[in-house]
């Protein structure tokens, strides 16, 4: 098979450099064969590109799509298009890979299209979550990184003709989120499984949580939210319903363990702060989670109302 490895990528080069320097060290395997990285710069005001031009020589099987910022969805698309491989594998341009990743993901494909006798299926590794910037495979494997998602384009392979087949990534996925999950939901209906690979590992960085990230993430959680609400358009079953945690039931959850808002991300800032000098930056974000599921939840089902959703 001939790999072709797709990654969107929006300003986000000291980590990309990892990324493609890991995916330049694979192991030798006669299942990869001449396998090739594309890379597609959704609009980058950093250095990206010209990182990309300067570093060709030491990234031979890296190729350089641009676009004008349109998004993830965009970029995977467009990434395919301009593969040559039968074969692609979607990670992000924050993961760095295991010299093993590709044969991994060549194995599981092969034993499973011979066992089912089609390739309708999809192979899905596992990503372990670091904010170790320096060595970020160095991180344990933690039950946190344990993910149920269907189709996470952080870590998965797939024929590129079933990928063909679903329609590819819906574009109107402008914003944060669902995206993936969206076309997961596509390829389920047409019948391709999940195929667990743990042996293709990813470590995904992440910097380390601090206070000046709260902004962001509160509109990480709004953009979540109207996005959210265009999956359930598209797919309006009790299963999307509980994904994007569009019932009364995620409601009341969030506000009984919020004591109905009163706990945010203002009133929990000393205790963030103090979780962070303690050294405990991942602790602090998971409390700082309860309250932004609640802004995430209330922003769904405001985005729902205006748009005359039930």
């Amino acid at each position: 098979m001939q790999i072709s490895v797709v990654i969107p990528t929006y300003n986000r080069l000291p980590i990309l450099q990892k990324s493609l320097r890991a995916l330049e060290r694979q192991d030798a395997s006669p299942l990869v064969g001449d396998y090739e990285v594309v890379v597609v710069d959704d609009g980058s005001t950093d250095d990206t590109v010209g990182w990309l031009r300067a570093a060709a020589a030491e990234l031979p099987h890296v190729r350089l799509i641009q676009q004008e910022h349109g998004g993830p969805a965009e970029g995977r698309n467009r990434g395919v298009a301009h593969a040559r491989g039968d074969v692609i594998v979607f990670i992000d341009s924050d993961l760095v890979v295991t010299p093993s990743f590709l044969g991994a993901h060549a194995r599981a494909l092969e034993a499973a299209w011979s066992r089912r006798g089609d390739r309708l299926c999809f192979t899905y590794g596992a990503v372990i979550n670091t904010s170790r910037f320096d060595d970020p495979c160095s991180e344990p494997h933690k039950l946190s990184d344990l993910s149920w998602a269907y189709f996470a384009t952080g870590n998965v392979g797939i024929d590129r003709a079933v990928l063909e087949q679903s329609g590819l990534f819906d574009t109107s996925f402008r914003l944060y989120g669902w995206e993936d999950l969206e076309l997961g939901e596509r390829l389920r209906q047409m019948g391709v499984s999940l195929i667990r690979c743990p042996e293709a590992v990813g470590y995904h960085w992440h910097p380390a949580f601090s206070l000046d990230q709260i902004p962001r993430l509160l509109e990480v959680e709004r953009q979540r939210a109207r996005m959210g609400l265009v999956f359930y358009r598209k797919h309006p079953t009790g299963r999307v319903r509980m994904i994007i945690q569009f019932t009364w039931l995620h409601r009341l959850l969030w506000e009984l363990l919020t004591l109905g808002g009163l706990l945010n991300e203002r009133s929990l800032r000393p205790l963030l702060a103090w979780l962070i000098r303690q050294g405990r930056p991942a602790l602090a974000l998971e409390v700082l989670r309860v309250s932004l599921n609640l802004v995430g939840v209330r922003s769904l089902q405001r985005e729902a109302r205006l748009a005359g959703v039930r």
